[in-house]
């Protein structure tokens, strides 16, 4: 085993107490992806130098000869300067090393190739990428690529142990007799629905989320059986297209999400084009195969905080001892809305914010209509306080999380906690090439509903790359805590005054 794909506790696998094991797990394409190529010429005698002093795993014997190198775990320009660096170090001048041309077309402004190429290096390892591959932040231009800490300067690291830095926080703050539930990690997922995505993939979120004492959201496509066994670990969606929803799947659960928008495109419902709904589909959302599937908007039941209340209510009555999470997208006046949902009775506001969505979210919806989320979340924050109120409501924030950092970003703007989703789909080797909703989907198997397509992903390999991903993210959520000098992510909650924004320099 390669000391650069070690667990920080020495091995291979070694499980940290009292959190997921960690376990490598490699790409299940025969050619993964990484941000350089490493060539090796006819001159090569097999001589195994390469192996010998290369520490990240680039290079193997195959037999007597040597393998094809892996490149994807090269760290590139980044090593020239090492005493291990093989091309210098061939003595037959065999090996060359170069960016990878992939880079040119793989990815966007958001999630670029370098953030793509270090999501899935987390994915596979539960460790930090070395080298110079970029992993805090995209190319947009704006959001929280133009947001940065403010680490206090010549300050060393408080030296905390892990286990004394605390990351939970809870999710009922209302003291109204329902549990008091808490998650161990300031992360949750968002709701993608069965018909979206993959059954293997939602299997393997919610056995992810169970793992690190969190939850999962079923979007709005009904509640597969196949999830039953993770029923302490789901939060069940009801949107406005009612899809799937009966009683007892809101009795399921112990937090149920009412949906009246999502970032990506508010004022439009969910879309689910015709070729997707097979006939298993139809079945749990009650339709008919091959005919497409619109979610109205919004509720026709609710125009009011009054008739919202009537809504929470209703919940509450049919699930005593559920938590009720009120998502909403991020109009102009979204603090007036996060108030509103605060009186009817909401344990938790959840606001998505206009840079999240897969690639079946409309461009001209998710990139003109919402309010990005670093906007909202302080503006809701903000006006929660002076209201009074902002300690008994959890404030939950999602739309563009792709990030440890982002993650630590929106927690000092204000929110208690953040909702990912596209990140777990690429810690599952998304390219993000958006054709999850057209024909029969994702042609790597993530976000399809065609039963040999969905065969491409094998829960146990899914499960393990989100718990590594999130192993690297607690890492590093851990060491941005201890460079600002706290022990706990609640001390983080609103501290603007540690970030700093470069557009205002």
């Amino acid at each position: 085993m390669n000391t650069a794909l070690r667990s920080k506790t020495g091995a291979e696998g070694t499980a940290h107490s009292g959190r997921p094991e960690i376990k490598v797990t490699p790409s299940r394409f025969r050619n993964a992806i990484g941000k350089y190529i490493v060539r090796r010429s006819k001159a090569c005698i097999a001589c195994g130098k390469c192996a010998e002093i290369c520490p990240y795993g680039v290079h193997e014997f195959a037999g007597k000869t040597m393998a094809r190198p892996k490149d994807y775990r090269c760290i590139g320009t980044a090593c020239e300067n090492n005493d291990f660096y093989c091309v210098r170090q061939c003595p037959q001048n065999a090996l060359s090393v170069r960016l990878n041309p992939i880079l040119e077309v793989l990815g966007d402004r958001r999630w670029t190739p370098e953030l793509l190429i270090s999501t899935w290096y987390m994915a596979e390892t539960g460790e930090v990428p070395p080298g110079d591959i970029e992993y805090k932040i995209g190319d947009s231009g704006g959001g929280f690529d133009r947001i940065e800490f403010c680490f206090p300067p010549g300050r060393e690291p408080d030296a905390v142990p892990d286990d004394e830095v605390s990351l939970r926080i809870p999710l009922n703050r209302r003291d109204d007799g329902r549990p008091e539930v808490e998650i161990d990690m300031p992360v949750y997922g968002g709701g993608m629905s069965y018909g979206s995505i993959s059954l293997s993939v939602m299997v393997a979120r919610a056995r992810a989320y169970q793992a690190w004492n969190s939850f999962t959201c079923t979007g709005e496509g009904g509640y597969p059986e196949e999830l039953y066994p993770y029923d302490d670990h789901v939060i069940t969606q009801v949107a406005t297209g009612l899809f799937g929803v009966r009683e007892d799947t809101i009795q399921r659960v112990r937090i149920v999400e009412l949906k009246y928008a999502q970032g990506a495109k508010p004022g439009l419902g969910g879309h689910l084009l015709g070729d997707k709904v097979t006939p298993a589909v139809a079945k749990m959302r009650e339709a008919v195969p091959g005919s497409a599937l619109f979610s109205p908007f919004p509720f026709h039941s609710v125009y009011s905080v009054e008739d919202h209340k009537k809504h929470v209510d209703w919940i509450k009555h049919i699930n005593p001892r559920a938590l009720v999470s009120v998502k909403v997208s991020t109009p102009t006046d979204v603090d007036m809305v996060a108030v509103g949902s605060y009186h009817a009775g909401a344990n938790i506001i959840h606001l998505d914010g206009s840079y999240g969505g897969t690639g079946a979210a409309p461009d001209i919806a998710k990139k003109n209509i919402a309010m990005p989320i670093e906007y909202a979340i302080v503006k809701v924050h903000n006006f929660l306080k002076e209201e009074g109120i902002r300690d008994e409501v959890t404030l939950i924030a999602s739309g563009g999380i792709r990030t440890a950092y982002d993650v630590a970003k929106a927690i000092a703007l204000g929110a208690d906690g953040v909702v990912v989703g596209t990140s777990e789909m690429v810690a599952v080797e998304c390219i993000r090439c958006a054709a999850c909703e057209s024909g029969r989907g994702c042609a790597r198997g993530i976000a399809t509903t065609d039963p040999k397509l969905s065969r491409l992903i094998d829960e146990d390999w899914a499960t393990q790359r989100l718990i590594n991903l999130f192993a690297a993210w607690r890492r590093q959520l851990i060491e941005i805590l201890r460079k600002l000098g706290m022990r706990d992510i609640r001390e983080l909650v609103g501290r603007t005054d540690c970030l700093k924004h470069l557009d205002y320099e």
